[in-house]
């Protein structure tokens, strides 16, 4: 049975089989059928014909119509995936492999969209549980090509999958970083989407935190993975991933000090407000937090910083050698503004004159930042802009170091971007200067 042949006597072929041979049958004759497109030539999409024998074979919803209420049952459905990892496995072109994934779940605005990532959920937990590869690369390529709501729909169901209904395999989404680098650095992107710490709402689960700490701090280039393996788009679509989780993480790093801690006498002081009541027991609390006492995810966000700044370091000598030095922003200075507006939000709870310590932290930790993006090739702007940008900020002396400069003159062949240095400059925790690697403020 060809699909491109009379789609009437396809479909009342595939009505007189089971469900589930249906379904394999329409499979496997997508395969063949983008195949031979390949092999031709010729443009490899399929029309809406075939579309709708896969949403009415594998995902259960016929076309055009009112679902019929028959669904695959949680047997069958379980079944199916085993047929769908089994095709993937078995078919060895990776080309072929992206076409089939891709007409499988590309979203289509439909009424089987929720059907179609549903089952898909589905598939990435049982990629990772069992280390597929084919599945988990796939998928980080269409969470590179599909708007942000479905990727962070689908990686919300892989966090409840392994951090809340069952966190004992937290330990078996780690691993996956072994089996496909690709998709970890697609999933690191997408959940600093998801949670962006704009409240205690939107922060990780302590395992997922030390999940993405874990693989950034051990395996710094991972965080490049996609920028470094990956054809470069000549323009960042609106509403899609960041090519790098860079910007994510970096707001993880600043906003986390005004999000995970619990407040101090140093900032009930410098709210001046009459209105705190502590008793002896919590002012002993805040006494030992003043002296430096931190909880595990405190010490798992400064880790993250530190690891973020090692990440950034690696930049030059990649944007270098591909040419993209001044060409190519990785941190655009919208996103830049948008962190520096929640930044002056948190700064107005507090009395602007005098920042507590969780305050000048977490714009010590902004101010690094800024300076190695913009000495790295990250962040493509002038002090002058990033000044306009940081008005009215909270005082912080490391900041205005970095604000100042120095701001040399510009070399070719990047004439428009004067922060970018013609060779790399050494950076080391000990020789670092004091503009934007004051390492004793990462706490």
């Amino acid at each position: 049975m060809a699909l491109k042949g009379g789609m009437a006597e396809n479909r009342s072929t595939l009505l007189r089989r089971d469900g589930l041979s249906a379904a394999k049958e329409v499979l496997y004759e997508l395969d063949k059928y983008l195949s031979n497109r390949l092999h031709s030539f010729a443009v490899p999409t399929v029309d809406g014909a075939v579309h709708d024998l896969i949403e009415e074979f594998i995902f259960q919803e016929p076309p055009g119509s009112p679902s019929t209420g028959k669904k695959f049952s949680s047997l069958q459905e379980l079944q199916l995936l085993e047929i769908i990892g089994s095709y993937f496995h078995e078919q060895s072109k990776d080309a072929l492999r992206q076409l089939v994934f891709s007409s499988l779940f590309k979203p289509r605005g439909n009424m089987a969209d929720p059907a179609r990532l549903s089952l898909l959920s589905r598939l990435l937990s049982m990629a990772v549980a069992v280390a597929h590869a084919p599945v988990l690369d796939c998928t980080a390529v269409w969470m590179q090509r599909t708007p942000v709501p479905f990727c962070t729909e689908l990686v919300q169901s892989l966090v409840e999958d392994y951090c809340s209904l069952v966190p004992v395999v937290i330990t078996t989404l780690q691993q996956a970083v072994t089996t496909s680098p690709r998709f970890c650095c697609q999933l690191i992107t997408a959940i600093t989407t998801l949670y962006d710490l704009s409240s205690g709402a939107f922060t990780p689960p302590p395992n997922l935190l030390n999940v993405v700490v874990t693989w950034v701090c051990e395996k710094p280039q991972l965080t490049l993975h996609n920028f470094l393996n990956s054809p470069i788009p000549a323009s960042s679509p609106q509403g899609f991933l960041d090519l790098t989780p860079l910007a994510g993480l970096i707001t993880w790093c600043v906003l986390s000090p005004l999000v995970t801690w619990v407040g101090s006498k140093a900032d009930a002081d410098a709210l001046g407000s009459s209105t705190v009541i502590m008793n002896e027991q919590k002012s002993e609390k805040f006494k030992q937090e003043g002296e430096g006492a931190e909880d595990d995810q405190t010490l798992m966000y400064s880790r993250l910083h530190l690891g973020v700044l090692q990440v950034l370091q690696l930049l030059y000598s990649h944007m270098a050698e591909k040419k993209l030095l001044g060409r190519l922003a990785l941190i655009s200075l919208d996103q830049v503004s948008t962190l520096v507006s929640e930044l002056k939000r948190r700064g107005q709870e507090f009395n602007p004159l005098c920042p507590t310590p969780r305050l000048q932290l977490s714009l010590e930790r902004f101010a690094q930042a800024m300076q190695l993006s913009m000495a790295m090739g990250a962040l493509l702007c002038s002090r002058d802009d990033l000044r306009k940008v940081c008005s009215g900020l909270p005082p912080s002396s490391l900041l205005q170091l970095v604000l100042k400069g120095p701001a040399q003159p510009a070399p070719e062949p990047f004439p428009y971007y004067p922060h970018i240095q013609t060779t790399p400059p050494s950076y080391s925790a000990a020789q670092s200067s004091s503009s934007y690697a004051s390492f004793r403020s990462i706490q």
